[in-house]
């Protein structure tokens, strides 16, 4: 038994015509393979006409005169090996070691690390290309790698180099042997016709073979790519299968993080593509077929006509080995099945567990915190004529603050497109979406808002807030309505007054219209019952920050102007029109330009739009301005205060700071600076903290009008106090007038 070092001989397969025995072809190259003892590496092959099976290369002793030109080798040295090995239909063989041995590759540079500076460092053996590494921070890390095994001469070389050979071979007589040099490979397509143009199996055991180096990663996409563009007529079961596998090796969770340092940052929307349109030319026999069942990649399809009940495509993942498995559903519509002709058609539906993490937006590849996807990457390939389907998906982070926006993945734009779905369902587990299929966006998924903070802690300040404000409120027009005719006196008494009341109006409504919009779930058939909720909550919002506008000018009006006065009805004119004219025109103009593309409104609340269409700065704008022009109104009613006499004592400086103290408690709430806090909240990553103080400023602020702008004012107190002695002494007038006559008649009778 031979135990020496051995060289690989390449060997290419070709049947002869009605032999079943099989020509060798010898190449002049060898290739010496360390550490192997003499043994025939085996993988899985097609079994042929002939009922055998096929075995990829041939390891033959070492030598001398294995250089001498014309030698031909003994087959027989290492026949005894063969016989140890039995082979069925359907096995898939490996080598011994079950996986390619590769070298390290170097994680660092040489040299001193300069902010900002690059470098580059080559790959480890075996392997060509660099690695390329950025200073950031004082140290070097990887920020591109295109270290690759794999080639298009290597895919082919044991196809092209020498024949296979069945388990038969010792039989084979050496005189059929013909060692003619290959013929070149030059692309893939080229490759696969020549060896394997029935099911694409001679590439797959290489690259399933490879390490998944970003280099590796990104030559299988180039390499899917191409097929699905070259050899895309008439797909079989059998070449999706293979394409499949070949996908699924680079949608390893092991392969993830190098997608990272793929030089072409739009490798991930190639592969989707390319597996989308390798699909879109698929041929299904049977009426309802499992297709693929990988790990990461599962097709399947069932063929629909016009008179086909609705159908659906339920998919089962795990993200790994050991996570529970992510459910996901397609669902074609019955009104939609019936758009279709009388003739059979066809529907294929693709899932991806892992691609949601691997997809890199085209204009988010800057940002840091891109948008997750929370559930299976769902590709469908319909009729032309079908345009609506409706997908279900469970969500991947369960948490109650994980938010769902559905979307579908635009082709060409090569980002998510929130235009694509609407919501039809959010619930703790599950969302249910209705997407619109087209030629550019045939894949959907669900992304996680990370924008949205529902904590609990949250949710019970909003509604105890807006329950207090709310009764606050109500109990300030009653007290308003109640002293108008004593409070009333000056003009400038009378528009402040007005002010007030429109404000506690305008919060009043806005807060019944946001309690309203939060319990809708936004379904079709509630639609338009959200759009006029989003409108209305909008335009009363607005018009409280306009009042609160208006009143501030009124201060600057009574500090600048002391002898010239307005004219009561002109002030009124000129409040009316701020404070509803220019909420009016931003919240018709708003709906009107957003609402024809559906951009109006947010998918998962009665609110307006920020991902898409970006309708939330027609409130966050006025708004903040409005609070920005307040403040400094605020800081002039302070600087006004404090006007010190000369030679003012330290008591009267306290006084003074108290009074500021005052007016600016007063004016806080009233002129809506606590809304200022909201810019913290809009920023990614705030702590909660933030977040609870803007919630309990703004959920209380119907407490604080009714606080700081009715009960501490001082000519409401005794226009209160006059009230209700006046009210008393009715009641007083009231009782000896009932009681005059009883005691009248009392005294008639003792007279009597």
């Amino acid at each position: 038994m031979y135990t020496g070092p051995c060289k690989v001989l390449h060997l290419s397969s070709g049947l002869l015509p009605n032999s079943g025995r099989f020509g060798i072809v010898l190449s002049d190259e060898y290739q010496v393979v360390t550490s192997l003892w003499c043994q025939l590496y085996t993988t899985h092959a097609p079994q042929q006409a002939s009922g055998m099976l096929l075995l990829n290369y041939l390891v033959i002793p070492s030598k001398a005169q294995v250089n001498k030109p014309g030698y031909i080798p003994n087959l027989g040295e290492c026949s005894h090996y063969r016989s140890k090995i039995h082979l069925k239909a359907g096995d898939k063989l490996q080598s011994p070691e079950g996986k390619p041995k590769t070298g390290r590759i170097q994680e660092k540079c040489e040299g001193p690390c300069i902010s900002s500076s690059n470098c580059s460092q080559p790959c480890a053996k075996d392997f060509h290309g660099e690695i390329g590494f950025t200073c950031n921070q004082k140290k070097w890390q990887k920020s591109a790698e295109t270290c690759t095994s794999l080639s298009v001469e290597k895919l082919f070389k044991d196809s092209t180099g020498a024949s296979r050979l069945s388990v038969a071979a010792p039989s084979i007589p050496l005189h059929i042997l013909d060692f003619r040099a290959p013929e070149t490979i030059e692309s893939v397509a080229q490759g696969i016709r020549k060896n394997c143009p029935f099911d694409y199996a001679c590439i797959t055991d290489m690259v399933k073979s490879s390490e998944t180096t970003s280099g590796n990663i990104a030559f299988i996409v180039e390499l899917l790519k191409n097929i699905s563009t070259d050899l895309s007529d008439n797909v079989t079961r059998e070449k999706m299968k293979s394409y499949s596998e070949v996908a699924n090796h680079i949608l390893d969770t092991a392969a993830i993080s190098n997608w990272a340092f793929i030089p072409n940052k739009n490798a991930s929307s190639d592969l989707l593509q390319s597996v989308n349109l390798f699909a879109r030319q698929l041929h299904i026999h049977n009426n309802s077929e499992n297709i693929v069942n990988e790990l990461f990649i599962q097709t399947k399809g069932f063929h629909i006509n016009h008179n086909t009940s609705e159908k659906s495509l339920n998919f089962s993942m795990s993200m790994n080995n050991t996570t529970e498995d992510i459910l996901g559903m397609v669902q074609i519509p019955r009104q939609e099945l019936r758009k279709l002709w009388p003739n059979a058609s066809q529907a294929i539906s693709i899932a991806f567990p892992t691609l949601g993490a691997i997809l890199r937006e085209a204009h988010l590849q800057n940002v840091s915190l891109p948008r997750q996807v929370n559930g299976l990457v769902l590709s469908v390939v319909l009729p032309e004529r079908l345009q609506e389907i409706i997908l279900t998906f469970e969500k991947i982070n369960k948490t109650r603050n994980a938010r769902a926006q559905c979307v579908g993945w635009h082709s060409k734009k090569r980002r998510w497109d929130e235009k694509a779905c609407q919501m039809m369902l959010d619930i703790r587990n599950e969302v249910k979406c209705r997407c619109n299929y087209t030629s550019v966006v045939m894949s959907f998924s669900i992304l996680m808002s990370s924008k949205s903070m529902t904590d609990k802690v949250l949710d019970y300040i909003t509604c105890i807030g807006l329950s207090v404000s709310i009764l606050s409120l109500v109990l300030c027009l009653i007290i308003e309505a109640t002293v108008w005719s004593r409070v009333v006196v000056t003009e400038i008494s009378y528009m402040r007054h007005v002010c007030i009341v429109n404000i506690a109006v305008s919060l009043l409504t806005a807060n019944v219209w946001f309690i309203i919009g939060s319990h809708f779930n936004i379904k079709a058939q509630d639609y338009n019952m959200c759009v006029a909720v989003t409108f209305f909550s909008h335009f009363f919002y607005l018009s409280l920050f306009f009042w609160m506008l208006f009143k501030a000018l009124l201060i600057i009006y009574g500090i600048l102007v002391i002898f010239r006065r307005m004219m009561k009805s002109r002030m009124m004119v000129i409040g009316f029109a701020i404070g509803y004219g220019c909420p009016l025109i931003i919240a018709v103009t708003t709906v009107a330009i957003t609402e024809p593309e559906k951009g109006y409104m947010r998918p998962e609340a009665c609110w307006l739009n920020w991902d898409n269409t970006k309708a939330l700065l027609a409130f966050a704008i006025p708004a903040f301005v409005i609070v920005a022009v307040n403040l400094i109104v605020v800081l002039v009613v302070a600087v006004n205060t404090q006007r010190p006499s000369i030679g003012s004592s330290k008591s009267q400086d306290v006084v003074i700071i108290m009074r500021i103290s005052k007016n600016v408690a007063i004016l806080t709430p009233l002129l809506g600076l606590t809304w200022g806090f909201g810019i913290a909240t809009l920023i990614e990553g705030t702590s909660l903290t933030f977040h609870i103080i803007f919630a309990l400023l703004n959920a209380f602020q119907g407490f604080f009008i009714l606080l700081f702008g009715t009960i501490m004012d001082h000519k409401i107190r005794d226009a209160l106090r006059m009230r209700m002695s006046s009210l008393k002494g009715k009641s007083r007038a009231a009782e000896n007038a009932s009681l005059g006559p009883t005691n009248g008649s009392k005294l008639m009778n003792r007279q009597g």
